[in-house]
Formats: structure tokens, sequence, C-alpha cells
């Protein structure tokens, strides 16, 4: 289902996470649940992962993850300010201890010259510390591929805040 590369990396998270007794929890949009179906589909997760929100609307933003609606119309539903409140959220709102959280155009429409397709915003956040922000602009030809990018980053940057 997955290519390999995010298999591994998935594992990786897995075995971090159970070595750190940290409990996963996803906040996504535009990998509408990828991210969250990369991690379970890894034998023993069940140890690690408590769940995943797949927020794809603003409503689902604001009601799921507890993200203004003036961030939103604020900022737009692709911004720092809106990923980082998601993984705030996708912690306050469940058993996690770490997060991440993703928001971006994956297109092939969709996108402005201030927010072109390909660009995607990421968050993590572990209890009690700091949110850390990172923003990619992936230059893939199919949604698939952004999609398919922007769940192997958000693997690699959990895999990086659960080693710290």
């Amino acid at each position: 289902m997955f290519p390999q590369e995010i298999k591994t990396v998935a594992e990786m998270l897995v075995d971090a996470a159970r070595d750190r007794h940290l409990r996963i929890v996803t906040a996504e949009s535009c990998t509408g649940g990828l991210v969250a179906a990369a991690i379970t589909s890894i034998p023993g997760s069940s140890e690690v992962f408590d769940r995943g929100f797949v927020t794809y609307s603003n409503r689902a933003k604001q009601e799921m993850l507890g993200v203004a609606g003036d961030l939103i119309a604020d900022m737009g539903a692709v911004s720092e300010p809106v990923v980082r409140a998601m993984a705030e959220g996708a912690l306050a709102r469940s058993n996690g201890l770490i997060s991440v959280a993703i928001t971006g155009v994956a297109g092939p429409g969709g996108g402005s010259a201030f927010k072109p397709v390909g660009t995607v915003h990421f968050a993590t956040a572990l209890t009690n510390q700091d949110v850390r922000h990172r923003e990619f602009h992936f230059n893939h030809e199919s949604r698939e591929a952004v999609q398919m990018a922007a769940t192997l980053t958000a693997l690699q940057l959990l895999v990086e805040r659960a080693e710290i």
C-alpha cells in the first residue's frame, strides 16, 4: 500500500515511540489520514498510536481541534498559525503525548501565487514543550505525489521529534 521508504520511516517511528513511551496523535488535512494509515500499517503500532483526526474542512479544524475560526479567516487554512493550532488541539483532545499536524495545497488546483500547489505546513508538538513548524514546497506532478511526499515528511518530523 505504501512505498518502502514510508514503511521504513513508520517502523522507525513506532520503535522510537515505544522506546520513549510516547503516544502519537495526528491531525491531517491535505493528507486525508495517510499519516495515520502509514503508522497503523506497522505491527505493534497499537502500543503507541492513540488516534488520528482528519480535519479536511475548516469547520472540522474548528470543531475537532479547536482552531479559532478567526485565525483561519485571517491567515488561511494553509498557514503556520493554523497548523500550530492543529498540533496543539490534537494533543489537547487526545491521550497523545506527541502530535503532528499537516495542512497544505495538494493540487492540482487550489493554489495561488502566495500558496502554490505543493505548499504544505507541518507542526509537531510534544507535551510540555514547544510547537515546531516547518514549511515545504513539493514540486510534484500529481496530487498523490504531493500527498505521499507530505506523508513521508510528517513521519520523518515525528521521528526527529520523538528522538529528542
